[in-house]
């Protein structure tokens, strides 16, 4: 009997269609690089250094056929590789502006570091490809934990940042005020053990999804292709050290300090909170009230807003694109 595999194109798109069986029995490995896994745009590597060691930095950077003399910034999730912004990138491009999409050191095509991850790092390596790209100033578009990045470099670069976009952003709270920290061996014990299965539906879960199982089949390749790597361990935890960052060095306290136009847009299902499940009882209902959260810090800063799309989860620029285009096409338009 044949094996059922599952057909499909690696590049993460909107127009992403595939012919879904079942789980592959075995996966062809990945390099921690993501080395195998394909981007839609061709991939530059910025050479680094961060704390003592040599790293890279990769990063597409798009053109548009008519240009409006601006640069985007697109800055990525945790569990996600930078090509899942492959549709804004399109409809970023098509408006005119030069789009730059990194990813980070820890994460994607980039480098996995030996030491561990830190904001204020991250921040210096994407004005260090700023600089490199001989770009003065741009507007950010972030997602996710690429939000908590974003509200760090607004901060400490405020004059490089024109506006600040946080789509589906955490860290609007400060997780540890609700859950109590865990080791690094032990978070690395858990993550080891996840299986692709576990993995989709903690995806979906967490983010209360509404994309098609296919659409999430290259977030569950891109993690656990990996694992055939030899150097798996290194991924793992650089991969563990971006959640302990997220833990250890919350932004909410500076998100009301920004200065720059920011917009919050935030899908009306998305509760996600890192953390969550190892919280008490008594505290975890209080977490991950993220749209809420959202109106009110936009309501303690000099420019802030927040959207709300109704039946969207965490994945809201892929699962309304038409509502979040015309969102963030209509803010970055105004005069910052």
């Amino acid at each position: 009997m044949q094996r059922a595999i599952i057909i499909c194109f690696s590049i993460f798109i909107v127009s992403l269609t595939c012919v879904q069986a079942a789980e592959p029995a075995t996966r062809e490995p990945y390099g921690i690089g993501l080395e195998g896994f394909a981007y839609p745009y061709p991939v530059h590597m910025l050479p680094l250094v961060n704390d003592g060691e040599q790293v890279r930095m990769a990063y597409m950077d798009i053109a548009p056929a008519q240009p409006n003399g601006r640069s985007v910034v697109l800055l990525h999730g945790r569990n996600f590789p930078s090509s899942y912004w492959a549709p804004i990138i399109k409809t970023l491009s098509g408006a005119g502006y030069r789009v730059v999409v990194p990813d980070q050191i820890g994460f994607g095509k980039s480098s996995k570091p030996q030491g561990e991850l830190h904001f204020d790092t991250l921040a210096r390596n994407t004005v260090a490809l700023l600089d490199h790209l001989q770009i003065a100033k741009a507007d950010i578009v972030a997602h996710s934990l690429g939000s908590m990045l974003g509200v760090r470099i607004a901060r400490a670069y405020p004059d490089r940042i024109a506006h600040l976009v946080l789509t589906a952003p955490i860290g609007l709270e400060d997780y540890r005020l609700y859950v109590p920290p865990t080791p690094t061996e032990k978070i690395l014990e858990n993550e080891d053990k996840l299986t692709a299965d576990a993995y989709r539906k903690q995806l979906e879960t967490n983010y209360a999804l509404k994309l098609p199982p296919e659409q999430i089949t290259p977030f569950i390749d891109a993690r656990f292709n990996i694992k055939g790597s030899a150097e798996y361990p290194r991924w793992l935890r650089a991969f563990v050290s971006s959640g302990q960052m997220i833990y250890r060095e919350p932004v909410v306290h500076e998100i009301p300090l920004i200065t720059q136009p920011t917009l919050f847009v935030m899908g009306a299902d998305d509760h996600n909170a890192p953390g969550k499940a190892n919280a008490p009882d008594t505290l975890r209902a209080k977490m991950g009230q993220n749209a809420e959260l959202a109106k009110a810090l936009a309501a303690k800063m000099a420019r802030g807003r927040a959207e709300v799309i109704p039946n969207t989860g965490h994945m809201v620029f892929l699962e309304a694109p038409s509502k979040y285009d015309e969102l963030v096409l209509g803010f970055l338009a105004i005069a910052p």
